[in-house]
């Protein structure tokens, strides 16, 4: 165990070029042992991955009290806890150890509280004390060896989700938990003896604040995180937050910034500096999150609403920025890809009370309709070869991914899950294809709405099985556009969080 712990102090020393004793407990205020622990816990903050590494003591988390170390900040209100975490050592000296997200009323030992744990033999649990010094109670999950835990607070209502990562989430809830407004949350570790340590590494550690149920949908906005997800690890950094609606970032083919929307303008964001900056579009200034950079990378797409034209409008404009030139004479018209030789736009018009894929001249011209089954068509990307478009298609009463040829033929289903799938996107190096999934029970076959739990999912472009690679707090605005890394490694994407208090 002193190896692991001094392994991880190195690797904390080599990502932020300073000993990790020095660092702050990034977005906790403090930390401290609860109930009567024989052995001091620590905790330590990463700021090079992010990362959370917490050593914790104490005889058990159970009955009228409890014993462990905690790492925690004061929240009000709802919230959703989020972290990716697993116990150092495949072995401990106790089954139970026991790691994992914590909300409380106090810091004493006999305190309220509820708590997502997972035990070193596997065993995943909600675990909760209803009132001061009663009988802790439990709901387990059926899953074990769990490594991604959410703990979401709605008044008085508890939600975990739980998951081996790349699969779909458990969920377990428990109600009538009243801890009171201001609670503490944080990440545990427990030992289960009393005489030893035990250690847990956290990371994608994410605190939200969701959207309220009086918020009105594009007209209020919550915050918002710019990140980018190693597809290979799973692995999450948060490079820029704003407290406005930041959306749809565009990798640049350069690999040097992405392009994204906000309050109807276009920012290109320099992933050196971290800093944004507006890219002019004339008088073009209603942008929403449809807009898509050339193959080349020297021409920009825009859709912009234009109410007298029936709504939002395909535009191109100099990837640099300039006066853009009108595309589509009427809308809505909502543009998703360049073709590869740069000559053709796809975007998704309501024509005929039903929207559906056309395929435009980039100079402009004569539409072409590409789809005609009934129902949505939307979000068509063409593959880097340009054999193929896929798009998601609402035709089945799911909205799934679908793939045809360039001119419409060979129409034909890519997944065929519960889940309500959107935004297919390539990767550069055409093998693989990542989109967003809602789930079938929140969220109407024909909607995309802001502020849901959903996945990024991933499959080979050859076909398979998908995988979950990232848990986001999110929706609409946050994988819109193609978000691929040209060396086809990383994805950009938004996820969000309303102030916490």
């Amino acid at each position: 165990m002193k190896f692991r712990v001094l392994l991880l102090f190195l690797l904390g020393y080599l990502a932020t070029g300073s000993p990790v004793f020095a660092q702050q407990l990034g977005i906790f205020d403090g930390q401290q042992d609860v109930g009567a622990t024989a052995r001091p816990g620590t905790a330590t903050y990463l700021p090079g991955t992010q990362q959370y590494v917490v050593t914790g003591a104490g005889a058990n988390i159970w009955a009228d009290h409890d014993e462990f170390h905690y790492v925690y900040k004061k929240l009000t209100g709802d919230f959703i806890l989020y972290a990716r975490a697993g116990l150092v050592g495949w072995r401990g000296a106790e089954a139970h150890r026991k790691m994992g997200w914590m909300v409380r009323q106090s810091l004493a030992p006999n305190s309220p509280q509820v708590s997502a744990a997972e035990h070193g033999d596997g065993l995943t649990s909600l675990q909760y004390r209803k009132s001061a010094g009663a009988t802790t109670e439990e709901t387990r999950a059926a899953i074990t060896q769990a490594d991604v835990i959410q703990l979401e607070r709605t008044g008085t209502t508890y939600t975990m989700r739980v998951a081996q990562f790349g699969q779909p989430f458990e969920v377990v809830q428990v109600a009538n938990v009243d801890l009171g407004r201001e609670v503490y949350v944080g990440l545990f570790v427990c030992a289960h003896n009393a005489d030893v340590t035990e250690t847990a590494v956290f990371r994608d550690v994410r605190l939200a604040a969701p959207a309220p149920a009086g918020l009105v949908a594009y007209q209020q906005y919550l915050g918002s995180h710019l990140e980018l997800l190693d597809v290979a690890s799973g692995s999450r950094e948060i490079i820029y937050s704003v407290p406005n609606s930041i959306q749809a970032p565009n990798w640049r083919p350069d690999g040097k910034s992405l392009i994204y929307n906000s309050d109807g303008l276009m920012y290109n964001f320099d992933l050196a500096t971290r800093q944004p900056a507006m890219l002019p579009t004339g008088d073009v200034k209603n942008n929403n999150n449809d807009h898509v950079l050339a193959f080349g990378g020297k021409m920009l797409g825009l859709s912009s609403g234009v109410d007298k034209l029936g709504g939002s409008i395909v535009y191109t404009v100099p990837a640099s920025g300039g006066t853009p030139r009108q595309i589509t004479p009427r809308g809505p018209s909502y543009l998703h890809s360049w073709s590869p030789d740069g000559k053709a736009l796809l975007f998704t018009g309501q024509r005929n009370n039903d929207f559906d894929i056309y395929r435009v001249p980039a100079s402009g011209g004569k539409e072409v309709r590409l789809t005609t089954a009934q129902g949505l068509d939307d979000g068509a990307e063409y593959t880097p070869d340009g054999q193929y478009i896929y798009f998601n298609s609402a035709r089945t009463g799911t909205m799934q991914i679908w793939r045809m040829r360039p001119d419409g033929s060979q129409q034909e289903a890519v997944t065929t899950g519960e889940f309500n799938d959107w935004f297919p996107h390539i990767s550069p190096d055409g093998k693989s294809l990542v989109f967003l999934s809602f789930l079938k029970d929140e969220v109407a076959a024909s909607d995309h709405p802001f502020y849901k739990h959903v996945y990024l999912r991933l499959m080979p472009i050859s076909g398979g099985q998908p995988k979950i690679i990232a848990y986001v707090y999110g929706g609409q605005g946050t994988i819109n556009t193609p978000s691929w890394s040209p060396d086809s490694k990383r994805v950009a994407f938004i996820s969000n969080s309303g102030p916490l208090n």
